[in-house]
């Protein structure tokens, strides 16, 4: 009888050790998600060109400035960086790489080349915020400009590509 017990008790000694749950290593990363708002694109607002054209830039911080014969109107068309929000586990370093130049169309005819700037973070960068948090990722731009019979007034518009690789 009394080796019974033994036995009863070193099975449940050995059921409780099971149900421990041990890990070698920490979980695999999470892949990134990239949310993109529509409304929160590059837009390099109201401008017009003198004879010879010349650049519109818009920087990371939101500033814009202009070379050439381009000058900047005002005229209630705001200007802004593309921002872009990115999902990661905090501390995830990610690259960015910018797509080619891409030429712009206008509703009046014409183009206008578009080149990729910098992005706010730099790259690579580590993302900070915690999940459901994002990193906020703000891009410029340098729109190039002929001249007026190059590049009608209108509205000019077209798709960019940007590469975000997790490391």
């Amino acid at each position: 009888m009394i080796l019974c017990n033994k036995l009863t008790v070193s099975v449940m000694i050995l059921l409780f050790f099971t149900w421990q749950v041990m890990q070698a290593q920490q979980p695999p990363p999470r892949p990134i998600a990239i949310y993109v708002n529509p409304l929160q694109g590059l837009v390099f607002g109201a401008f017009y060109q003198g004879i010879s054209g010349g650049t519109v830039i818009i920087y990371p911080d939101g500033s814009r400035s202009v070379t050439g014969s381009v000058v900047q109107a005002g005229l209630g068309f705001p200007f802004s960086p593309g921002i872009i929000e990115v999902d990661a586990n905090a501390g995830t370093l990610i690259t960015i790489m910018n797509g080619p130049d891409v030429m712009l169309t206008g509703s009046n005819g014409g183009s206008m080349m578009l080149h990729i700037g910098t992005a706010s973070t730099g790259s690579p960068f580590i993302a900070t915020a915690i999940s459901p948090g994002r990193t906020q990722v703000r891009i410029g731009g340098t729109l190039t400009i002929g001249s007026p019979l190059a590049n009608p007034p209108g509205a000019y518009s077209g798709l960019f590509s940007i590469t975000f690789i997790q490391e």
